[in-house]
């Protein structure tokens, strides 16, 4: 019965993160119909982590109300900081200045730095064989980076595809800080504390281009689009990625993201954003080839928490 229970336990949470890995995958295109023409970058932030926030905060109430130790303030802290605020304002101003394509790609990346930070932090095993995966997957992210943008016939951007690249990384010092937590806090409360905190780090940047938002000139598509992002990107992936990290690890969680170059090139093609080229085709066969080699075989470590 323990046995039953536990398989239907990871079932839903590989559920949630494969669904939270589909928004994320259409997000690329779907951002891109309102960013930067109707909504700027960060403008477009302070409204998906303002609203998220108080929509955890309303959640919380009825399904959460338990206290963080103060020991755990900090971690939270921090938790807003890489997986709100550096790694929102890096993914939009990004995207903002690369394709879909070139973005769904350099997020692959991630799993390698969950591995690095896993290694550094809680002192797990790497071994050569990852350390080749490691090398090949972060070969293939600068190869696109370098030359992707002179074989496609999209609007990219060098600096763009860097920032997706730091975004990446942002996001796997979040998967590894916020596991920790999951063992004594509900999701929503972990959630509520992370936007909240992170909805006032938003703040500065994104209030600007708020003020400076045209909302009649909004059409049915892009308040479509808007919603999409707001709601579907931001609060239901977050929760589903941190209702995943409850039974399933980083490492676990962060394998998932393959699915987001998939998605997006898809997504892409589809709408007429994108198109992939031959640097795009190497690039993937680098980062896969990471990615396979870093995630063929479990690793075995002493498991510390992250500081």
């Amino acid at each position: 019965m323990p046995n039953r229970l536990s398989m239907k336990g990871n079932f839903k949470a590989h559920l949630s993160v494969l669904v939270a890995n589909i928004i994320y995958g259409a997000n690329y295109s779907i951002a891109k119909l309102v960013m930067p023409t109707f909504i700027q970058p960060f403008g477009f932030i302070l409204i998906r982590v303002g609203v998220s926030a108080i929509l955890f905060f309303l959640m919380s109430r009825f399904f959460a109300t338990e206290k963080i130790d103060a020991a755990d303030r900090k971690r939270l802290i921090l938790c807003a900081v890489f997986g709100i605020a550096t790694n929102q304002l890096l993914f939009f101003k990004g995207l903002s200045l690369t394709s879909p394509i070139n973005s769904g790609l350099i997020m692959v990346t991630n799993p390698l730095f969950v591995l690095i930070l896993s290694g550094i932090f809680l002192h797990e095993k790497i071994g050569w064989k990852r350390i080749i995966g490691i090398v090949s997957g972060i070969l293939g992210a600068v190869l696109l980076i370098v030359y992707g943008n002179r074989h496609s016939g999209s609007v990219s951007n060098p600096l763009g595809d860097l920032f997706i690249m730091l975004n990446s990384l942002s996001y796997a010092v979040y998967l590894v800080m916020t596991k920790p937590l999951m063992y004594k806090y509900h999701p929503i409360t972990i959630m509520k504390y992370v936007f909240v905190s992170g909805a006032f780090m938003v703040f500065p940047f994104g209030f600007n281009d708020f003020t400076q938002i045209h909302w009649n000139d909004f059409t049915g598509t892009i308040w479509a689009a808007t919603f999409f992002v707001v709601i579907g990107t931001t609060f239901f992936a977050y929760l589903f990625n941190t209702l995943a990290l409850r039974s399933l690890s980083p490492g676990v969680v962060s394998v998932y993201i393959y699915l987001q170059p998939v998605m997006a090139a898809g997504f892409a093609m589809l709408l007429g954003k994108d198109h992939p080229s031959i640097v795009h085709l190497i690039s993937a066969i680098f980062i896969f080839a990471g990615v396979y080699l870093t995630t063929a075989s479990g690793v075995k470590g002493k498991g510390k928490e992250m500081c």
